[in-house]
Protein backbone atom coordinates (compact mmCIF):
# COMPACT_ATOMS: atom_id res chain seq x y z
CA UNK A 1 0.00 0.00 0.00
CA UNK A 2 1.34 3.60 -0.97
CA UNK A 3 2.33 5.40 2.60
CA UNK A 4 0.43 8.42 0.94
CA UNK A 5 -2.72 6.73 0.19
CA UNK A 6 -5.20 8.07 2.79
CA UNK A 7 -8.48 5.56 3.52
CA UNK A 8 -11.87 7.40 4.90
CA UNK A 9 -11.19 7.19 8.33
CA UNK A 10 -7.71 9.34 8.04
CA UNK A 11 -9.33 12.03 5.16
CA UNK A 12 -12.30 12.36 8.10
CA UNK A 13 -9.59 13.03 10.71
CA UNK A 14 -7.69 15.46 8.28
CA UNK A 15 -10.66 17.30 7.67
CA UNK A 16 -11.46 17.42 11.97
CA UNK A 17 -7.83 18.31 12.11
CA UNK A 18 -7.35 21.00 9.00
CA UNK A 19 -11.29 23.02 10.46
CA UNK A 20 -9.26 22.92 14.33
CA UNK A 21 -6.17 24.66 12.36
CA UNK A 22 -8.23 27.08 10.68
CA UNK A 23 -9.81 27.86 14.38
CA UNK A 24 -6.32 28.70 15.74
CA UNK A 25 -5.42 30.44 13.35
CA UNK A 26 -8.52 32.71 13.36
CA UNK A 27 -8.42 32.69 17.32
CA UNK A 28 -4.80 34.11 16.66
CA UNK A 29 -5.68 36.81 14.04
CA UNK A 30 -9.24 37.49 16.07
CA UNK A 31 -6.95 38.28 19.74
CA UNK A 32 -9.11 34.92 21.58
CA UNK A 33 -5.79 33.44 21.86
CA UNK A 34 -2.44 34.68 23.15
CA UNK A 35 0.70 34.10 20.77
CA UNK A 36 1.99 31.23 22.52
CA UNK A 37 -0.92 29.33 23.11
CA UNK A 38 -1.31 29.67 19.63
CA UNK A 39 1.69 28.20 18.55
CA UNK A 40 0.72 25.22 20.82
CA UNK A 41 -2.25 24.58 19.63
CA UNK A 42 -0.85 24.47 15.87
CA UNK A 43 1.86 22.48 16.99
CA UNK A 44 -0.09 19.94 18.46
CA UNK A 45 -3.20 19.95 15.53
CA UNK A 46 -0.12 19.74 13.30
CA UNK A 47 2.00 17.03 15.00
CA UNK A 48 -1.78 15.15 15.41
CA UNK A 49 -1.73 15.45 11.49
CA UNK A 50 1.33 13.64 10.90
CA UNK A 51 0.17 10.98 13.04
CA UNK A 52 -3.13 10.80 10.87
CA UNK A 53 -1.27 10.72 7.64
CA UNK A 54 2.10 8.87 8.97
CA UNK A 55 1.04 6.55 11.88
CA UNK A 56 4.47 4.38 11.58
CA UNK A 57 6.03 7.78 12.50
CA UNK A 58 4.60 6.93 16.25
CA UNK A 59 5.95 3.63 15.96
CA UNK A 60 9.31 4.58 15.50
CA UNK A 61 9.06 7.14 18.13
CA UNK A 62 7.70 4.21 20.35
CA UNK A 63 10.47 1.86 19.58
CA UNK A 64 12.94 4.52 20.42
CA UNK A 65 11.38 5.27 24.04
CA UNK A 66 10.85 1.43 24.61
CA UNK A 67 6.54 1.11 24.16
CA UNK A 68 5.62 -1.41 22.19
CA UNK A 69 2.99 0.52 19.82
CA UNK A 70 2.81 3.97 17.97
CA UNK A 71 -0.82 3.49 19.47
CA UNK A 72 0.44 3.02 22.65
CA UNK A 73 2.42 6.07 23.18
CA UNK A 74 -0.57 8.67 21.81
CA UNK A 75 -2.64 6.63 24.80
CA UNK A 76 0.55 7.58 27.22
CA UNK A 77 0.27 10.92 26.37
CA UNK A 78 -2.96 11.87 25.98
CA UNK A 79 -3.63 10.82 29.90
CA UNK A 80 -1.20 13.24 31.16
CA UNK A 81 -1.81 16.43 29.03
CA UNK A 82 -5.93 15.88 29.21
CA UNK A 83 -5.34 15.96 33.29
CA UNK A 84 -3.61 18.59 33.02
CA UNK A 85 -6.41 19.94 30.79
CA UNK A 86 -9.30 19.24 32.89
CA UNK A 87 -6.91 20.39 35.99
CA UNK A 88 -7.01 23.96 34.30
CA UNK A 89 -10.27 24.04 33.45
CA UNK A 90 -11.53 23.32 36.76
CA UNK A 91 -9.33 25.95 38.09
CA UNK A 92 -10.45 28.24 35.96
CA UNK A 93 -13.97 27.47 37.09
CA UNK A 94 -13.34 28.42 40.96
CA UNK A 95 -11.61 31.50 39.99
CA UNK A 96 -14.92 32.75 38.11
CA UNK A 97 -16.82 31.17 40.90
CA UNK A 98 -15.01 33.06 42.97
CA UNK A 99 -15.25 36.43 41.36
CA UNK A 100 -18.95 36.00 40.42
CA UNK A 101 -19.26 35.30 44.38
CA UNK A 102 -18.03 38.62 45.09
CA UNK A 103 -19.43 40.41 42.31
CA UNK A 104 -22.84 39.27 43.81
CA UNK A 105 -22.11 40.32 47.20
CA UNK A 106 -20.57 44.00 46.15
CA UNK A 107 -24.23 44.72 44.57
CA UNK A 108 -25.58 43.22 47.35
CA UNK A 109 -23.91 45.85 49.41
CA UNK A 110 -24.79 48.60 47.14
CA UNK A 111 -28.74 47.68 46.78
CA UNK A 112 -28.47 47.50 50.65
CA UNK A 113 -27.30 51.31 50.41
CA UNK A 114 -29.58 52.15 48.35
CA UNK A 115 -32.88 50.99 50.01
CA UNK A 116 -30.80 52.53 53.74
CA UNK A 117 -30.89 55.52 51.87
CA UNK A 118 -34.49 55.45 51.04
CA UNK A 119 -34.33 56.20 47.40
CA UNK A 120 -36.03 53.41 46.41
CA UNK A 121 -33.88 53.09 43.27
CA UNK A 122 -33.32 49.73 41.42
CA UNK A 123 -29.16 48.68 41.31
CA UNK A 124 -29.10 49.97 38.21
CA UNK A 125 -29.43 53.61 38.64
CA UNK A 126 -26.68 52.93 41.53
CA UNK A 127 -23.44 54.62 40.73
CA UNK A 128 -20.62 52.91 39.31
CA UNK A 129 -16.94 52.51 41.48
CA UNK A 130 -15.86 55.14 39.01
CA UNK A 131 -18.51 57.28 39.66
CA UNK A 132 -18.54 56.83 43.24
CA UNK A 133 -14.16 57.71 43.66
CA UNK A 134 -14.55 61.07 41.35
CA UNK A 135 -14.16 63.77 43.41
Amino acid sequence: MNPWQLNPFQIVLLLIIAGLLAGGILALLKGWLRRRDAILWLLFWTAGAVAVVRPDVTSVIADFLGIGRGADLVLYCAIPILSFGIWMLYIRLRRVRREITLLVRQMAILEGELAARGDGGSPSQAPSPREQSAP
